[in-house]
């Protein structure tokens, strides 16, 4: 029977579909935002307790980062018996430290005991070891000793990302069995995609669908239906590594194990996506020289932070003025020079970071693989530098040659722009990838290279040429 079967005289209606904001889908809004203010200078408690008993708890973490230092200081105050655990979870690490520090060490187990392990993790190891300790030893036995393990695995690893809350199920079970047991046992994750089967050894042996058991016959054994090609998961496994595991083989959830090859936890996709994201938030950041998110810092930890790159754009710009300052009297005799050069430059610095990003990218997603197409990639740098070189070289030595009616400064522009942007295409794929064969990280240290190059080279080309030509 149909479902339309059920109700053959009800007459069909057409769905009704509103039209909602996009800013409405996700986030508190600017409205909720502003009642959230004007409770809290009210002191109203009754009113924000009410304002964000709706909100799921990611958007009351976004509303905490909304909050001036004040205000989120109140909010915790007035919410910290009706906030829910996960909502600490999901602030950004600076506030999520700045409100950690505002609770007492009862509190904050009492937090911890309520999050999934990998979670509880995360909050715990960015702690000093002496509230670390104050934390694990208030909550109970059987938790602390999964907490006090998950700390024991390198940071930013596979066994710190894991979550041991899993369902693992003997291989000689059948369905029915299984269903049983799910069925009878209390402490299960409160979400899980797939049952893992495990041998004697509790060493995984494959695994089952969650929606597959279902389906299938209570007297089917969990050996004829279960997946045994596993990606498994090393303790020790960084974390890139498994979010590329993940995104190449398209994993909902991949079993960890230890050095014995035992089952001991699972990575599940929502913590693989938030890698994904850090991951390109750090090379980002790190391209332009910030480090880390600085959103929320105080301004002297943030203006620290920025200085140390700074510096070494400060050396960079003093290496370049050496260089031009061994043409001063050419730039003297041709005052014009003075005003094209930082073309030259500029224009590579450009499209040398426009190289880095693409090559940084491949290399963190293993688009580029050091024995096969790295000079495949060498080479199409190079042609693309030298055509949009060309197409530059052509405009911009034009533009020289009429500007100050003088044709030989528009070919030395043309020169040199070609000269330096390939350059740059060249350093922009080499530099990232004698970086990372060092074991250096590209997206660090490629840009101060790059700059420092096309910079002194830009002006050296510029300056040479039109010393050699110009009279």
């Amino acid at each position: 029977m149909s479902p339309a079967d059920l109700q053959p005289n009800e007459p069909e209606r057409a769905p009704v579909v509103e039209t909602v904001d996009e800013e409405e889908l996700y986030g508190p809004s600017q409205e909720l935002l502003q009642n959230i203010k004007a409770a809290l200078a009210e002191a109203d408690i009754p009113q924000v307790e009410a304002l964000i008993e709706p909100l799921h708890p990611a958007d009351v973490a976004d509303l905490i980062e909304h909050l001036d230092p004040e205000e989120r200081r109140l909010f915790l105050e007035i919410t910290k018996h009706v906030i829910e655990a996960e909502t600490i979870s999901h602030l950004e690490d600076t506030l999520r430290e700045e409100v950690v520090d505002q609770m007492k060490p009862e509190e904050l187990a009492e937090v911890v005991s309520e999050l999934d392990s990998d979670d509880a993790v995360e909050i715990l190891e960015n702690l000093d070891e002496e509230r670390q300790q104050q934390v694990l030893d208030v909550i109970p036995q059987e938790d602390r000793v999964a907490l006090e393990q998950g700390l024991t695995f390198p940071e930013d690893s596979a066994g710190r990302l894991m979550q041991r809350e899993l369902v693992a199920v003997p291989l000689h079970w059948n369905v029915g069995q299984t269903i049983d047991f799910l069925r009878n046992t209390k402490d299960l994750p409160d979400d899980f995609y797939s049952l893992y089967v495990v041998d004697r050894l509790h060493k995984p042996a494959g695994s089952v669908a969650l929606s597959r058991a279902i389906r299938s016959p209570r007297d089917a054994n969990l050996s004829d239906i279960m997946e045994t090609e596993l990606r498994l998961v090393p303790a020790d496994m960084d974390q890139e590594a498994v979010a590329y595991m993940f995104r190449q083989y398209a994993l909902i959830s991949a079993p960890v194990v230890d050095d014995g090859g035992k089952l001991i936890g699972v990575v599940t996709v929502d913590d693989v996506v938030r890698v994904i994201d850090e991951e390109a938030e750090e090379d980002l950041l790190a391209i332009v020289g910030v480090g880390d998110t600085d959103f929320h810092d105080p301004a002297h930890i943030t203006a620290f932070r920025r200085i140390q790159w700074l510096v070494v754009t400060l050396i960079n710009t003093l290496i370049a003025v050496a260089v031009i300052s061994r043409f001063e009297g050419m730039i003297g005799q041709f005052p014009s020079l003075a005003v094209l050069m930082p073309i030259t430059a500029a224009m590579g610095g450009n499209a040398g970071v426009q190289v880095i990003t693409v090559t940084v990218r491949a290399l963190a997603t293993k688009d580029i693989t050091p024995n096969s197409n790295v000079w495949r990639i060498i080479a199409k740098e190079l042609l693309v530098g030298l055509m949009n070189a060309c197409i530059f070289a052509l405009i911009l030595g034009t533009i020289g040659a009429l500007w100050y009616g003088h044709i030989e400064l528009g070919f030395v522009l043309a020169a040199a722009m070609i000269f330096n942007m390939v350059w740059a295409g060249f350093a922009g794929t080499v530099i990232p990838l004698v970086m990372d064969r060092l074991g250096l990280d590209p997206a660090t240290g490629a840009g101060p290279f790059l700059t420092t190059t096309t910079d002194c080279l830009g002006f050296f080309s510029f300056l040479g040429l039109a010393t050699l030509f110009l009279r």
